[in-house]
């Protein structure tokens, strides 16, 4: 029987992580027997076939995941709008037996794509007529099967979360802003940034809130008459509050109320006519498209070209996006999401902001709000009295991100009326009394760095420093606590609560946010200064690679995570690595033994690089050293073996886009249950996590239902299932049958 043959074309603007996906399609085909093509040029290659229309091998994707744009080429094809296109296009796959095809681009490539499959028929039997293709060749292909994923850095589909890009384009922006912001404080000066987004703010109002930048717009949220006024008086305050610096975020579709263009010259002039100063322009243009792809922009894109692939082999002949909701994987209904998409430029263009907003889904309304309070030069609502007084403390290993959520309870506690104290050096700090006021201003610098300007310690104190611990915070007359930390500052949180039956003093609220590169927290998928780290680890992974290309050479790379395995496992399917060994999973002698002979056996073929990752806490015995030992002795002088620990590095550096985010989302959830908590005179012990994409508040005294306290893990670990499609993706020898991933559902648009 004839294998099955699928198609994989990039058309449209290119995005960093198509390569991803391009590689994750042709190897999932490769891994079930159906045989991959590649359509170079985009819908050109597919009208003028040819080599343009290549079979590709395991071996033409190597190498390609660290790398921006797309190997197979993109471009936009006039002929392929004309019915003459689509049928030499028809023509072209018929000829070969492909009759199932993966289509990467944007709205409109899918649109172009979704045609094609529903003029199929009628342009098959106008070949037969012409002589150009026979009847067997027609009945053997009826349909075309297709499936799609979005590669756009707007994120600017409706139904799914991210696009394939947004994530690293956010990083360029980002980037840029963290840059430009010290030269604009050196100089006392304004700077306007303009990114892309012709229809869809989500770039510019993200990376407004990321970079901690002063003003924002967005298409979806034109400003109201007279905004000329308002940003000049925003700006005005902040520099008489002491800011040095102005940073404001234009993205290239904002418009006003009116329908007329907000552009950067626009918004300068405005500036130097009601301020007098000269500010700066700068338009980041296509470096937002270039570079490498980030981590998240290598592992999702993995796993939707794995799905994408499966869905065509199984396919019903309906045409689906896959993409991703709620941290899952969900069938999109090709053309009614597009159509949600379009409908968002009609909403705007009909003054109906609110829905245009709410088609971008809660969190994004969420975070205009947010912004709206957070880039306040001064507090947006005054109180006469403070309605309490709430401490913040950093509990646990440091995770970048930490200052962001600090900074984010700051200046949403002031909001809602409180008055907000640090505790310097974690808990032990509560014991000693170092006590710290923090007002608007103290927090201004700390959304885009790293470390914990507060401190940060492992250690609770024992229980007869509690009766200390209950002193101070009597004495300072504190109302509420907020832990932000990881599993310590949970466990410290319940014996707190524990407490209460000695020490009356601990009769309050207190609420933990999960900031810990391990991920190892309850009903949290993703936490503070996870992301990070797992760039941090590609980004090293990346280098290693390199300096391995000139020689044969096996590397065993060890990342943290304690029991957790995550880092580990997203690190190996983000860098292609061809093995991995998680602490859930443990390492057996046998193993080890296969994977040896794997591996020498890889390099008798001409293998020149094999990367190996390793969890620190993957076995007691089996270590990083004497896994390098085993392997250098093994392969008997046929390739080299050098070992490489990551350490503390993943702690490290400013939190990525993602983490700033995730922290400013969940400090808002935290802020928001202790000022309900404080209302109500309720003493509530509660954690915030984020499961399937929603903050929800759960209380710590149930912790145990969904955490393990034997592992230190929580009891349900969404990625683990993902070890398999690493596998797939980067061995061609690995022979365990794919396996469908869940999909989320087929029904959301």
């Amino acid at each position: 029987m004839e294998p099955v043959k699928i198609a994989v074309l990039t058309s449209g603007g290119d995005a960093q992580g198509m390569n991803a996906i391009v590689r994750s399609v042709i190897r999932t085909a490769l891994h079930v027997g159906a045989k991959p093509f590649a359509v170079r040029e985009g819908w050109k290659g597919a009208v003028e076939g040819g080599d343009l229309i290549q079979e590709m091998s395991w071996s033409d994707v190597s190498d390609i995941l660290h790398r921006g744009g797309t190997i197979i080429g993109t471009a936009r094809s006039d002929r392929f709008r004309e019915r003459e296109g689509m049928r030499d296009a028809v023509k072209n796959f018929v000829t070969r037996g492909i009759d199932r095809l993966v289509s990467i681009g944007g709205d409109g490539t899918q649109t172009g794509t979704n045609e094609l499959r529903e003029e199929w028929s009628s342009l098959l039997e106008e070949l037969v007529d012409r002589g150009e293709i026979t009847r067997e060749q027609a009945d053997a292909h009826p349909k075309l099967y297709i499936a799609g994923v979005v590669g756009s850095i707007d994120n600017d589909l409706v139904g799914t979360d991210m696009t394939v890009g947004a994530d690293s384009a956010l990083h360029r922006i980002i980037d840029a802003i963290d840059a430009i912001s010290s030269t604009a404080e050196s100089h006392r000066r304004s700077f306007i940034i303009e990114v892309m987004g012709r229809h869809c703010g989500y770039l510019a109002l993200m990376s407004a809130i990321a970079g901690g930048c002063d003003y924002v717009f967005v298409p979806e949220h034109p400003p109201a008459d007279g905004w000329e006024d308002d940003m000049s008086r925003v700006l005005k305050e902040g520099r008489d509050a002491g800011r040095r610096d102005s940073i404001i975020i234009v993205a290239e579709g904002a418009m006003d109320r009116h329908g007329e263009k907000i552009t950067s010259e626009r918004v300068k002039n405005a500036l130097e006519e009601r301020l007098g100063e000269a500010a700066r322009v700068t338009m980041l243009g296509h470096v937002q498209r270039g570079g490498m792809p980030s981590a998240y922009d290598r592992w999702m894109p993995t796993l939707l070209g794995y799905t994408a692939t499966l869905e065509l082999i199984n396919s019903d002949g309906d045409a689906y996006i896959i993409g991703t909701r709620r941290n899952r994987l969900v069938k999109l209904p090709l053309m009614k999401a597009v159509q949600d998409t379009r409908a968002v430029k009609t909403y705007t263009a009909e003054g109906d902001y609110e829905a245009a907003i709410g088609a971008r889904g809660a969190s994004y309304g969420e975070m205009v709000k947010t912004f709206d309070v957070l880039s306040a030069p001064v507090p947006p609502n005054g109180h006469a009295k403070p309605k309490g007084r709430i401490a913040l403390v950093h509990v646990g290993g440091l995770a970048p991100g930490m200052n962001t959520a600090a900074r984010t309870a700051v200046r949403l506690g002031i909001d809602r009326g409180y008055e907000m104290v640090g505790i310097k050096d974690g808990l032990p700090g509560l014991v000693d009394g170092k006590l710290v006021p923090l007002s608007w201003w103290d927090v201004e610098s700390w959304s885009s760095t790293g470390g914990a300007a507060l401190g940060t310690r492992r250690r609770i104190p024992s229980i007869d420093e509690f009766y200390a611990m209950g002193r101070t915070i009597e004495d300072a007359k504190i109302d509420g606590i907020m832990i932000i930390g990881g599993l310590n500052g949970f466990e410290a949180a319940l014996k707190m609560k524990e407490e209460r039956q000695r020490f009356s003093a601990f009769k309050i609220p207190i609420i933990c946010v999960p900031a810990s590169i391990d991920n190892n927290l309850p009903l949290t998928e993703l936490s503070i200064g996870t992301d990070t780290a797992l760039n941090t680890n590609v980004r090293v992974l990346n280098q290693i690679k390199q300096s391995a290309s000139a020689s044969r050479r096996c590397f065993v790379t060890e990342t943290m995570g304690r029991n957790s395995g995550y880092l580990a496992l997203m690190s190996a399917i983000a860098s292609g690595a061809e093995q991995v060994y998680l602490a859930e999973t443990g390492i057996t002698l046998a193993q080890l033994a296969d994977d040896t002979a794997k591996m020498v056996e890889a390099f008798e073929r001409g293998r020149s690089l094999y990367l190996v990752v390793r969890n620190e806490y993957a076995s007691e015995h089996y270590t990083t050293d004497f896994l390098t030992r085993v392997f250098e002795e093994e392969g008997a002088g046929l390739f080299d073996v050098r070992q490489s620990v990551i350490g503390h590095q993943q702690q490290g550096g400013n939190p990525s886009p993602f983490d700033r985010l995730l922290a400013v989302r969940l400090v808002n959830k935290a802020i928001s249950a202790l000022d309900g908590y404080l209302s109500e005179g309720k003493d509530d012990c509660t954690y915030v996590g984020m499961t399937e994409g929603e903050i929800k508040v759960h209380r710590l005294s149930h912790m145990e239902e969904h955490w393990d306290p034997e592992t230190r893990l929580p009891r349900d670990q969404w990625w683990l299932g993902l070890k398999d499609v690493a596998y797939i993706v980067s061995d061609p020898n690995f022979d365990k049958p794919a396996q469908v991933l869940p999909i989320l559902s087929t029904n959301i648009g």
